[in-house]
């Protein structure tokens, strides 16, 4: 058994400590996954998922690692949250909808990473169900098998949708950009961009739970 199963074991037996532990080590991969397509209640969407995971423990069989099965509990939150933003829960449609058409306009963060505002902008006009593959592979590292367990997907569809979705970011970096150097910039090296956006990321607002 993983230490990440252990530590949720214990906190699901009453040890509180355990469940700080837990937290820390995995807020901020989940802070990333939120903040970009929220405008807030990351730190709130974060407290739901762990909850969650304690909820379904029985559920889970160690199929795959504890990341994947914290990031599919977050995948399903933040489909929850948007579908709560609507009156038609059934009207939002990840493979469609951008997290401007759900009413979220992710501002904080851009303002805290102006050097990193046309990659942000460009992954958050991406349909939610392509920004979530893009930036688990980008920021979180994870591979194709990975992805398709937490997005409930077959292994090929995984790659063509990471296909599509670094086609779309590469056309709207196309549409955001002021000048050819800055496009240049940015397209030429969408990985080293990625990279660095991930590591300006890591660190939560004032208040959060940073990663120890």
């Amino acid at each position: 058994m993983s230490e990440d199963l252990q530590l949720l074991d214990a906190w699901r037996g009453g040890d509180k400590a355990a469940g700080a532990t837990l937290l820390r080590r995995h807020f901020d991969s989940l802070y990333r996954f939120f903040a970009n397509k929220v405008d807030h209640g990351a730190e709130d969407l974060i407290q739901r998922t762990m909850l969650a995971a304690v909820r379904s423990r029985d559920r889970f069989e160690g199929r795959s690692s504890f990341r994947t099965y914290l990031f599919t509990i977050a995948r399903n939150e933040l489909y929850a949250h948007f579908r709560g933003l609507r009156r038609d829960r059934a009207m939002f449609d990840p493979a469609t909808h951008d997290v401007h058409d759900m009413g979220s306009s992710p501002s904080r963060i851009l303002e805290r990473h102006r050097e990193h505002k046309l990659l942000l902008l460009a992954l958050q006009r991406l349909p939610v169900e392509l920004q979530v593959a893009l930036e688990l592979h980008y920021w979180e590292g994870l591979d194709g098998k990975a992805i398709a367990a937490i997005l409930e997907i077959p292994l090929g569809t995984v790659k063509s949708r990471l296909r599509r979705a670094k086609e779309a970011l590469r056309e709207h970096l196309k549409a955001l950009a002021e000048s050819a150097a800055e496009l240049e910039r940015t397209q030429g090296d969408i990985d080293g961009w990625a990279r660095e956006l991930r590591a300006a990321m890591g660190a939560a607002p004032p208040g959060g739970a940073g990663e120890s």
